[in-house]
């Protein structure tokens, strides 16, 4: 767990942050966030460029018009006509638009103020343009500028309610943009996730299944094409490995027959009992390792279903006897009712079998071992034995692990059979100490019904 902390470090420590999406999706906020700031104002700038733009444009097409109205006259005197049409505009009643003309040297020719305001008068309020004239031999300088106090209503109300009445815009339509991204990232990742929820009913029993690579983004189809070339790998080491152990199982069973049937010459009685129960012991080795061969290629039907308690009471009748040889007892409790569970009969038959003969083997004698089967679904196996000890509880569904090495009534492989089982099955298996002594197992099933509601929900 700790390696895994180290490498999420660089992605955040929140859980969120390890799916791919959502940091695609953070990532886009921030983008967005950052545009919705500076977008208003890279455009709130343009806007004023471009108002300065057409201003200075619209003063030097004034300047142009007031250089036609300059005319050399015989004497070398430079006069100015102002047509009544534009002597109103350049008015200091009017005190929108003022112009200035001087000679080469700055002189001041022509103003539209007064002669006694100050030179400067028209610079203090400048936001215009100049224009150079070469009029028969001399050289004016036309300046006409607009007073910003006076400057244009419509112009300055474009500036001023640009942020309120156009600015805020941007901001819905860049939550727009991210929805539609979060949309298009969701259809983007879709064959990942189909790819994901194949890859999580892959197991020993599944080695079959192999990721879709249909619509697989480009960059990703190289991975899921190496995942499937390891699990046709893994499939092939499966095969030989059950392969090999069922040849097993079925090569000793014929050894074996021939064995007990020469064991039966022997005169000596006592060395003949020995050795058929050694033969049992091995011969009951054997079947178990065929079950679990079997298992490992078992694939349960989605619509199969069993009556978990007709199971039990066949179990139960079948294995009495063996109980009663070892002057033990076993009794069927719980529900009288059926029981409709999600399973295999056969498969069901064998766990519970191998659950009531470890509990017999291991429960106290003149005691009895309890079956007990619920509506829920579950079956619950109890002894009065010297229970489980915690550190245990895992390790006794391993193949072949026995807390008594010394032992030889038992290989252990009957849990792990049980356990098996629970996998292809879907269900859930627990282990308690009872208080009065001996040791409880619980299986838990899904009932058939709650099966086909899932099934109806996928289909829809």
């Amino acid at each position: 767990m700790a390696t895994v902390g180290s490498n999420a470090g660089s992605y955040g420590r929140s859980p969120t942050f390890k799916s791919l999406i959502w940091r695609i999706v953070f990532l886009h906020i921030l983008a967005v966030a950052v545009v919705a700031i500076f977008l208003p104002l890279v455009l709130f700038w343009l806007l004023n460029s471009e108002i300065d733009q057409l201003h200075r444009d619209a003063m030097r097409a004034q300047a142009e018009v007031l250089a036609e109205r300059i005319v050399v006259q015989p004497d070398g005197q430079l006069t100015f006509n102002l047509p009544d049409s534009l002597r109103g505009l350049y008015s200091d009643a009017y005190g929108r638009y003022q112009y200035d003309i001087r000679d080469a040297e700055g002189r001041l020719l022509f103003s539209s103020h007064r002669r006694s305001a100050p030179a400067a008068r028209l610079s203090e309020s400048i936001s215009g343009a100049t224009v150079t004239r070469d009029i028969d031999g001399k050289t004016v300088r036309i300046q006409v500028a607009e007073d910003l106090a006076h400057r244009d209503v419509i112009i300055d109300d474009i500036v001023s309610n640009f942020f309120r009445r156009v600015g805020w815009i941007t901001i819905p339509i860049l939550l727009v943009l991210l929805a539609t991204d979060i949309i298009i990232f969701r259809r983007a990742i879709a064959p990942l996730w189909r790819a994901s929820e194949k890859a999580s009913n892959i197991g020993p029993a599944r080695t079959d299944i192999r990721l879709p690579t249909e619509q697989i983004p480009r960059e990703i189809l190289p991975l899921v094409t190496a995942v499937n070339q390891a699990l046709d790998r893994l499939e092939g080491g499966f095969r030989v490995q059950r392969q090999f152990t069922a040849d097993a199982a079925h090569q000793l069973r014929t050894p074996l027959a021939i064995l007990r049937t020469r064991i039966e010459t022997l005169d000596d009685r006592a060395a003949r009992q020995a050795l058929h129960a050694d033969i049992e012991a091995m011969s009951r080795i054997v079947a178990q390792l065929l079950e679990i061969a079997e298992l490992d290629t078992l694939v349960l039907d989605p619509g199969e279903t069993a009556d978990l308690r007709a199971v039990c009471a066949e179990v139960v009748a079948s294995i009495a006897p063996f109980a009663i040889a070892k002057h033990k007892d076993i009794a069927l409790k719980g529900t009288d009712a059926p029981v409709l569970i999600h399973g295999n009969a056969e498969m069901l038959q064998r766990a519970i079998f191998n659950l009531a003969e470890n509990a017999i083997k291991f429960t106290a004698t003149n005691t009895a071992v309890d079956v007990e089967v619920r509506e829920d679904g579950s079956m619950r196996v109890r002894d009065c034995g010297p229970g489980i000890a915690e550190a245990e509880r895992e390790l006794i569904f391993q193949r072949f692990w026995r807390a008594d090495r010394q032992r030889s009534d038992g290989a252990g492989l009957g849990l792990s059979i049980v356990r098996a089982v629970a996998d292809d099955h879907a269900a859930t298996i627990a282990v308690v100490n009872l208080p009065e002594g001996g040791a409880e197992f619980t299986l838990q099933f899904r009932l058939a019904d709650e099966v086909k509601v899932d099934a109806d929900i996928a289909r829809h």
